[in-house]
């Protein structure tokens, strides 16, 4: 395995990571289709995929670092920027944002001193923006770490955020 870091220039990668995404890539015939998948792998071991992780995961694909970019730009569950340990997405669909999205962002960045997008100084939370979460019968949602939490009113988001 370090043979395989040394000749590659993987070494943005850690071995863990190489070996869970190359054991990824055999799922497929073609080892591109592992893209989501290695990029949520790197993203489970840091939290966020850096450019130099991001050109290391091309590198082991076989592709394009701008294709890979286009990738993790697409899904809004990939994060090209450092997040907190626990990523708050409330989400603004026009349902919930009918139902008070707005409201419960607003609560959410005030109480966590935060503004939308950023870490908070302890390193702990995000509070991010999401398009639809699939629970409209339910809003406002929101996706908190991996927990969907529905029909939010502002006691709901108070006790989210005693936890």
């Amino acid at each position: 395995m370090d043979e395989l870091i040394e000749k590659s220039g993987f070494e943005g990668l850690s071995p863990t990571e190489i070996q869970e995404i190359t054991a990824e890539m055999g799922h497929y015939e073609d080892k591109t289709a592992a893209s989501i998948e290695a990029l949520k792998i790197v993203q489970k071991h840091r939290r966020w995929v850096s450019d130099p992780c991001l050109v290391a995961v091309s590198e082991l694909l076989g592709i394009s670092t701008a294709q890979l970019e286009g990738v993790a730009t697409f899904y809004n569950l990939i994060y090209r920027q450092p997040v907190g340990k626990t990523v708050i997405h409330y989400c603004n669909s026009v349902t919930c944002w009918m139902m008070g999205a707005e409201r419960v962002r607003e609560q959410l960045c005030r109480h966590l001193n935060v503004k939308l997008g950023e870490m908070s100084a302890d390193g702990e939370y995000t509070v991010l923006p999401i398009v639809c979460l699939g629970a409209c019968d339910h809003a406002p949602v929101a996706l908190v770490g991996d927990q969907l939490k529905l029909d939010l009113t502002d006691n709901a988001v108070n006790e989210i955020l005693k936890r």
